[in-house]
């Protein structure tokens, strides 16, 4: 399936790069457990699974060495555990587990078993691992638990083979993104890259749920409104979006924070106006001053370097909404009609459709 490149979608002017993806970033890593089963309904079965988990692996040991991160919220119908600590220390300290809203706690429990198990430290000083959601339960039942720790440990495992390897991730109705759907198609995981002036890689990875098919914006056109009607009932309005940034420049919290709230911006152009039930989350991690745990921010090697402040965050900024939007795109090109619990389906995004009227403008 495309990706918007392929269709001759340019978002911005900076170029993307080698992979057009988070992994793009240096030690990044994403990997997916994807949970799609057909059983009888509770409580003979666990009825129908569209769900799953996806994990990014910032690289390195986040918990002997945290990384600097900041988060910004655009509507709060959601959830994400140890949202509050990175704020409040402006450090992220695990990796990054996405899944759906009725599995948060299984994801969360198994992330600190799996981490545990990893660092005899953790419990002397403990962990809040980073665990967001959107929900799925328009194609996912969600009154089972579908999600299981080795569901987990899996997409974790596969995210830390995933880094370094120059290989993008899938996108689309994998993982995490399984049973989500955004602006009235099938929605998922989408990402893309951008490499600033400076040299230094913007990464960004979305979760995308959210907004109504009217509202559809590709690259300025209002496709939402010129493809045919939905020949099924469509995914509700509010459903939300995670949006993770991370780039390897020098840049404190409170930039990170700064960075953070740019997501909205991509969202918009899409056609998001964050609706009141839904969730858009947003958290940005900066590897370039990474130091061990409780020491000051030096930067990689114990290197003093200089963080990007002030108007020099200005290319960042522009990185993270381009990125952002081209993320969302990718979410929904590359995800295929799926059908789901009682029968609802989430139609696929028509790409030769969407090219079409992309010429036409």
């Amino acid at each position: 399936m495309p990706r918007a490149t392929d269709l001759g979608i340019v978002i911005g002017t900076l170029p993307s790069g080698l992979t057009g993806s988070i992994v793009d970033v240096p030690g990044v890593g994403v990997g997916h457990a994807t949970v799609w089963r057909d059983e009888e309904p509770p409580p003979h079965g666990r009825g129908v699974a569209r769900t799953g988990v996806t994990v990014i692996d910032p690289g390195g040991d986040p918990f002997w060495e945290p990384i600097p991160a900041g988060g910004a919220i655009l509507n709060g119908a959601g959830e994400c555990t140890g949202f509050m600590s990175a704020q409040e220390w402006g450090l992220a300290e695990t990796p990054i587990f996405l899944t759906s809203t009725m599995q948060l706690g299984r994801v969360y429990d198994a992330a600190c078993e799996l981490l545990v198990d990893e660092e005899p430290e953790i419990g002397e000083d403990v962990i809040i691992p980073i665990v967001a959601e959107c929900d799925d339960s328009f194609l996912n039942d969600a009154r089972r638990m579908q999600v299981t720790r080795a569901d987990v440990a899996a997409a974790l495992a596969a995210a830390r083979s995933n880094a370094g390897s120059g290989r993008r991730h899938s996108e689309g109705a994998v993982g995490a993104g399984t049973g989500m759907s955004c602006l009235g198609f099938k929605g998922g995981i989408g990402t893309a890259s951008r490499i600033v002036p400076s040299g230094h890689t913007v990464g960004v990875l979305a979760m995308t749920n959210f907004g109504e098919r009217g509202r559809l914006t590709v690259a300025g056109v209002p496709v939402g409104r010129l493809l045919p009607e939905a020949a099924a009932p469509t995914a509700p309005t509010a459903g939300s979006c995670i949006v993770v940034v991370i780039t390897d420049a020098p840049i404190d919290p409170a930039g990170c924070q700064r960075l953070a709230r740019r997501a909205g911006l991509g969202l918009a152009r899409t056609g998001s106006t964050a609706h009141h039930g839904s969730g858009e989350i947003f958290l940005a991690l900066a590897t370039g001053l990474r130091a061990p745990r409780s020491s000051p921010p030096t930067g990689t090697g114990g290197t003093r370097v200089a963080s990007v402040n002030g108007r020099d965050l200005d290319p960042f900024f522009e990185a993270v909404v381009d990125a952002t939007e081209e993320s969302v795109l990718n979410s929904l090109l590359m995800a295929p009609t799926v059908v789901g619990r009682s029968g609802n389906v989430s139609e696929g995004l028509p790409a030769d459709a969407v090219q079409q009227l992309l010429k036409q403008r």
